[in-house]
């Protein structure tokens, strides 16, 4: 390595300082990607148009999500069955009338599996 690169190296300060500054900013990002799908689900269900058959805590067309998660909370394998009654469609569990299919045009699955954690752990609007 000639005179001319060493230069370039950034300081040992430098670095301490940079290595502050990443760290700080992957903790930021961390907090944000943990907070970020429990405040943005009803924003999510807003998107999807869900909110035009079902309100987060009073029945409409179809079950509020309160009453969806306390229906299927704590069992097992729930988010696969809830997964395929969103993108199947389906009919009888909560009345006659039935819930159109939804496709990944509608709603992505990394989106629909978000909606569904916030639906089961109680749909919290606050």
């Amino acid at each position: 390595m000639g005179v001319a690169d060493r230069d370039r190296l950034p300081s040992p300060a430098m670095e301490e300082t940079m290595m502050k500054t990443l760290l700080a900013v992957a903790l930021t990002v961390a907090a944000v990607a943990t907070t970020a799908p429990a405040m943005a689900s009803m924003e999510l269900a807003k998107k999807a148009r869900c909110v035009g058959c079902h309100a987060a805590d009073k029945k409409m067309v179809g079950p509020s999500f309160k009453d969806i998660g306390a229906k299927y909370k704590d069992q097992p394998g729930i988010e696969a069955t809830l997964t395929e009654k969103v993108r199947n469609g389906g009919a009888g569990v909560w009345g006659e009338i039935p819930m159109a299919p939804n496709g990944p045009d509608k709603i992505i699955d990394a989106d629909l599996q978000s909606l569904l954690r916030w639906i089961l752990e109680g749909a919290a609007t606050n």
